[in-house]
């Protein structure tokens, strides 16, 4: 275990305990954020404030502006900025946080420990020409569909503060600047792994791996061979985060190595959104013209990405090469199993099945397959599976979907809960909203244009309570006015 030496500063409640800094020195580059010259904090998340056992009354104002803004450092942090790689698209290069800067790990009073990360912090010597800044938009935007994913009980890095900085960032136009704070289980990302392969040194890839068993897998040290355990250990947490994602439709957009974080939290929210029609096929990123990150193909992606981390891990694997790619291969191939394991248990619980049965699977995708052939809502689709009676205007009602719903009727009556509590699984797995496209934009134009939070505020008011359907007059559960331009995302970079 890791061994805290935690400091103190009483009026905030910042106890920090900065392990990764001392991993050998290529894993980082130590200076402090690039200070800002009219910080204002605009969003605070007082509720996880509260988790972390800060003191929310002494971060809401000037002194949250400052440290939010990376012009204070409070006492115990060693910011530094990562090193790491990544294949982006497919493509192989050297990284590194190029605007973001570690503060530290932050230890709360339970003695969880979480990095407190600033992003758009300014430049490092990983920004490769960027100006390390970040635009205020983008910056919501994490906020936002980070808290919505919380919500929804998936892992994912969360949003503490944003601080605008009162400079502009010149991206096609200029834009407002400011700074994101990111809490995290910790950035060891499969980059970060790919990174120390790359420079070949074994002992820091071993020192790296070691600390990431002790960080997250303390019980993994146990394993006779522990590096394998990771791998495995690994695959089966982003199995379970991707099909968690796509029960609820969500679309990551930008799946590179480096941002696959190997303590199983979604990170990074560049040009993610959910799904609105169910298409196996939608894609909303601008940057992603041939569909690599498609919403169906997020799996492959997935299992692409670990075949990358389980390559760096070959050395400490075996002695014999061969024999360690022997495991690796096998530990990637089962793959496709763990996924589908946690595809199908999370497809009964959507469909209110609470047993097994050999065509749960082929019942899921029948019901698919007819939603993607009308262009069906995934969201309200699944949620009026639950509705007694189904509701007037539903896609379940037609003719086409009359068959599905008989054999569907058929499979319940052959378990043993009731009608009532299949409703009631089926009302806990299908959300009732979703952070719908438009309504993101809405808000997002509000805080950008007019300085106007309170569109955001009311969308994360109902984005925090998703299994409860919403008041039917604010519209949240509906999904976008049709539209002949397709909606796109952008990476904010």
């Amino acid at each position: 275990m890791l061994s805290p030496k935690p400091q103190h500063r009483p009026d905030a409640g910042w106890r920090f305990d900065n392990s990764y800094a001392r991993l050998p020195a290529a894993f980082f580059a130590r200076l402090d954020p690039v200070p800002v010259g009219r910080p204002q904090l605009v969003v605070f998340n007082e509720a996880l404030a509260g988790l972390l056992g800060l003191n929310a009354d002494a971060l809401k104002g000037a002194e949250g502006a400052a440290v939010f803004s990376g012009n204070r450092i409070p006492e115990g942090a060693e910011p530094i900025a990562q090193a790491y790689a990544g294949h982006q698209f497919g493509y192989f290069t050297m990284l590194g946080d190029g605007r973001a800067i570690l503060l530290g790990e932050h230890l709360t009073p339970a003695g969880r420990r979480f990095d407190i990360q600033l992003k758009g912090s300014g430049q490092t010597p990983f920004s490769r020409q960027g100006d390390g800044r970040a635009a205020l938009g983008p910056m919501l935007r994490e906020v936002i569909i980070s808290e919505a994913l919380h919500a929804l009980g998936i892992p994912t890095t969360r949003s503490l503060a944003v601080v605008t900085t009162g400079e502009p960032v010149v991206r096609e136009n200029a834009l407002q600047g400011a700074v994101l704070t990111r809490v995290a289980a910790s950035h060891i990302r499969v980059g970060t792994f790919e990174y120390a392969a790359a420079r070949g040194a074994t002992e820091e890839l071993r020192a790296l791996a070691d600390y990431t068993i002790r960080r997250h897998f303390p019980e993994l040290a146990q394993a006779d061979n522990p590096y394998l355990a990771l791998l495995l250990e690994v695959l089966e947490r982003q199995a379970s985060l991707v099909a968690r994602w796509l029960m609820v439709g969500f679309i990551h957009g930008v799946m590179n190595t480096d941002n696959m974080a190997l303590g199983g939290e979604t990170i990074d929210y560049g040009p993610c959104a959910f799904m609105d029609a169910y298409d196996p096929e939608t894609v909303f990123s601008s940057i992603d013209r041939h569909g690599r990150y498609a919403y169906g193909r997020q799996p492959q992606i997935a299992q692409w990405n670990l075949a990358r981390l389980a390559e760096t891990l070959l050395p400490l694997f075996n002695g014999d090469r061969q024999k360690g790619l022997e495991m690796a291969n096998a530990a990637i191939a089962g793959f496709p199993e763990t996924f589908h394991r946690y595809w199908l248990a999370g497809m009964r619980a959507k469909l209110g099945l609470a047993n097994q049965e050999a065509e749960d699977a082929a019942l899921a995708g029948d019901l698919l397959d007819r939603m993607h052939r009308h262009g069906a809502d995934f969201t309200n689709t699944f949620r009026d599976l639950a509705a007694a009676p189904l509701p007037e205007n539903s896609v379940l009602g037609t003719p086409d979907f009359a068959p599905w719903r008989e054999r569907w009727h058929a499979r319940l009556k052959r378990q043993p809960d009731s009608r009532e509590v299949s409703r009631r699984r089926m009302t806990t797995h299908n959300p009732a909203v979703i952070p719908r496209n438009h309504r993101v934009e809405e808000a997002l134009a509000a805080a950008v244009e007019r300085a106007d939070y309170a569109v955001m505020e009311r969308l994360l008011a109902v984005l925090r309570d998703p299994y409860r359907d919403p008041p039917p007059h604010g519209g949240y559960h509906l999904p976008a006015p049709p539209s002949d331009t397709p909606y796109r995302t952008f990476c904010g970079t």
